[in-house]
């Protein structure tokens, strides 16, 4: 049964175009000027989508982590996560994996987040996600352009993450892992765990099930 949906198109939901220089959310203008200090060499700036526009499957995440994506400027890139992810993507087909983790090639998709500057402490007020949405309306309705006889696909990682998304495209379903929302006969959201080291250390995801869970998203992306 196909999800009851729409994109939204009210003040914090229509799609503007990426900013590399946006200063809307004061706090985290201030804390990436701390960080500038702390890391000078670190990207230390709005991260932008990673991968082409025409890929089958959007994954988004929650935000930018101090040493990963803020330092290399490509999202889950240089942490922990990323390498969690990364491995069970490339067990799908979807990247590949370059000597190590932080060096990876996107094979089959892109990637964002649901806020593009590093938060303090990783936890995004929701002022700033709201602020940031529109750039993420953007990147899901460049998935809505109907592509005859393929299947898309919108993988969400974590609740927060999850909560963002469900606030452009209006749904109503709760979080649960392994979820699939049709959204119509060939475009589906996927809902997981976000690979955190917390979740990853209390087993609440493991590399077992990311790497089923991708199985599963390649499946539909191929069928």
């Amino acid at each position: 049964m196909l999800s009851s949906w729409k994109l939204t198109s009210d003040s914090v939901g229509s799609s503007k175009p990426f900013d590399a220089n946006c200063s809307d959310c004061p706090r985290l203008v201030a804390h990436l000027n701390a960080m500038g200090v702390t890391y000078p060499l670190y990207f230390n700036a709005p991260v932008p989508t990673w991968g082409g526009k025409k890929e089958r499957l959007l994954i988004v995440g929650l935000a930018p982590g101090l040493h990963g994506a803020n330092r290399t400027g490509r999202p889950f890139t240089g942490d922990s996560s990323g390498e969690v992810l990364f491995e069970a993507l490339a067990n799908n087909g979807l990247a590949e994996i370059v000597k190590s983790p932080a060096r990876v090639k996107l094979t089959g998709c892109r990637i964002t987040n649901a806020v593009r500057c590093l938060p303090p402490r990783n936890n995004p007020t929701t002022f700033e996600l709201d602020r940031c949405r529109p750039y993420l309306h953007g990147d899901i309705q460049t998935m809505l352009i109907p592509r005859p006889r393929v299947n898309r696909c919108i993988v969400v990682l974590g609740r927060i993450a999850y909560r963002s998304v469900s606030k452009v495209l209006n749904l109503r379903r709760k979080f649960e892992h392994g979820a699939q929302i049709a959204l119509s006969s060939r475009l589906s959201v996927f809902v997981s765990y976000h690979p955190s080291r917390l979740n990853i250390n209390t087993r609440r995801l493991t590399k077992d099930m990311l790497n089923h869970f991708f199985r599963t998203v390649r499946s539909y992306l191929d069928g």
